[in-house]
């Protein structure tokens, strides 16, 4: 698959980027550089970082909602009045079933659109369910409140990579690192924004709704300014390049009208109808089957599907054990907020960590995967005996920590070997994979039609699902590194044979005598 980025302009400069795909085979992604004036560069390069610190504060702004640390205490309390029973195995749930419903359609949807809506849809989702929490004491509103929170998890994607349709290639990584920024650096000011009201202003969870919902009102609104792109991955491709070909074809029959004539007909009949089973999209889906091939891509994709379900469940249920732990009847002892902050700002840091480890990965990942996944296992062990709620907060700060220790080590090993449409479609997959693993987990878990387990015995669940990923991550890296040392062993005892084996021509026997430095035959 070769992607090409063309400009009008008819002089230009090629350059060419060699990637893999998933089979392996070397892709060339040719690049043609226009060569610009420097006032009609700078003009361009200033629209895009303006695109870029506009959407950085938009993603900041979203995730101003000071109330959410704090949303599960307000279910609990006597304003709800709703009992952890029913928000445990009845309201819970429905985040889990809203995300996977919806995170197709949404992944489609957003590339189809070219982000923009999808960040519309978003922001009216968070207005939605604030607005609900606000204003609404049901049960089922409750659960509409879930569903639209699973809109707005399944919408993050639109945000991660709408940055990537406004800049050039070449900047991908640094405006990758400052949106990923702004929107931690929203997640700790809102959470200690969030705090400093409970502890210290004495606000209650129905005011601290009622900020939240004003918050995330000015980001609806400000996501109706958000700049609209050109391009997308997927669906866009086959009529972008169907308007540079016949911009093209039109330059040509404007300097050679007589020659060309023909041929543009000719060429124009063959573009007219384009077959969906040639698009970019569906040549992606062709090429998944040979993900699973490389060792690499297979195991942190495994990684993907099989922790970040874990990590995901005790994420929806963790507010729910530490009021367990500690039914605080005092708004001010509810730490919460203070608890994101510092988790956040701990996965930030282990994030960052984690760019500057120089191992060899295809011998130690599934050694290094094997030790962070058992510390989770105890971790978890220790949430779910504890009675003690600080030993509880801290647990969890490491448990997060270690997860986003991983996670940008896993991006960069699926998206090193693949192209950048297929590395978007082998995420969305590991997703929606993990998403199906944890519905299905949480039916049997967590909800009142299956098992309706408490939450101390779902973290014991949750606990014995990672120890078994543990034992499997352990074995299969005692395996690797076994046979990488026994495979190192004999080609170590191969050489020491093979080389008497190569000096054997050059001996003489002893009667045919040997030669002096001068040349001369030296009988013996």
């Amino acid at each position: 698959m070769v992607e090409v980025i063309t400009c009008n302009e008819r002089t230009e400069d090629v350059k060419e980027d060699m990637r893999t795909d998933g089979n392996g085979h070397t892709v060339e992604n040719v690049i043609h550089e226009t060569k610009e004036d420097p006032e009609s560069q700078t003009q361009k390069t200033r629209a895009w970082i303006g695109s870029v610190v506009y959407l950085c504060f938009y993603g900041f702004m979203v995730q101003l909602k000071p109330g959410e640390p704090f949303i599960t205490p307000y279910l609990l309390s006597a304003e709800k009045n709703f009992t952890r029973e029913q928000v445990t195995n009845e309201i819970n749930p429905v985040l889990t079933y809203s995300y996977m419903t919806v995170l197709v359609p949404v992944f489609l949807l957003t590339d189809y659109l070219r982000y923009k809506p999808v960040l519309i849809l978003q922001s009216l989702s968070h207005v939605s369910i604030w607005l609900l929490l606000f204003l609404a004491n049901s049960l089922l509103e409750m659960q509409f409140m879930e569903f639209f929170y699973g809109i707005t998890m399944a919408a993050r994607v639109a945000y991660s990579s709408y940055i990537f349709s406004l800049v050039p290639a070449t900047v991908y990584q640094r405006v990758a690192s400052y949106s990923r920024s702004s929107v931690l650096m929203g997640v700790f000011t809102s959470s200690v924004l969030g705090q400093i009201c409970v502890s210290l202003g004495d606000v209650s969870y129905r005011t601290l709704s009622a900020v939240s919902l004003g918050f995330v009102t000015f980001g609806f609104l400000l996501s109706f300014c958000l700049p609209w792109p050109k391009r997308s991955l997927f669906f866009n491709q086959a009529r972008l390049e169907e308007e540079r070909k016949e911009a093209a074809q039109s330059e040509l029959a404007r300097m050679k009208p007589e020659e060309n004539d023909g041929s543009v007909v000719a060429q124009d009949s063959n573009h007219k109808s384009p077959s969906w089973t040639n698009s970019v999209f569906v040549q992606m889906l062709k090429e998944l089957k040979h993900v699973v091939k490389v060792p690499s891509l297979r195991l942190w994709s495994l990684w993907w599907v099989f922790n970040s379900t874990g990590y995901y469940l005790v994420l929806f249920y963790v507010h729910i054990l530490w009021n367990k732990v500690y039914p605080a009847t005092d708004n001010k002892h509810v730490y919460n907020g203070a608890v994101e902050a510092a988790s956040t700002l701990l996965g930030a840091i282990t994030s960052f960590a984690a760019g500057h480890v120089k191992i060899r990965w295809n011998l130690w990942s599934e050694l290094v995967i094997g030790l962070i996944t058992a510390a989770q296992a105890g971790l978890l062990l220790l949430m779910g005996i504890t009675d003690n709620i600080w030993v509880c907060y801290v647990a969890y700060a490491l448990f997060k920590g270690f997860y986003q220790f991983l996670v940008p080590i896993a991006i960069f090993q699926i998206a090193s070997s693949l192209t950048k449409e297929l590395c978007a479609l082998v995420f969305g997959v590991n997703t929606f994979l993990g998403t199906v693993l944890k519905t299905i987990i949480t039916i049997i878990v967590a909800d009142k039609r299956g098992l309706a387990l408490n939450v101390q015995s779902q973290f014991f669940v949750y606990f014995f699902y990672f120890t078994l990923l543990t034992v499997i991550y352990l074995g299969c890296s005692a395996f690797i590194i076994t046979c990488h040392y026994r495979n190192q062993r004999a080609q170590e005892e191969t050489m020491e044979v093979a080389i008497p084996t190569e000096l054997n021509p050059m001996t003489t026997d002893a009667s045919e005598g040997t030669i002096a430095h001068n040349g001369t035959s030296i009988k013996t």
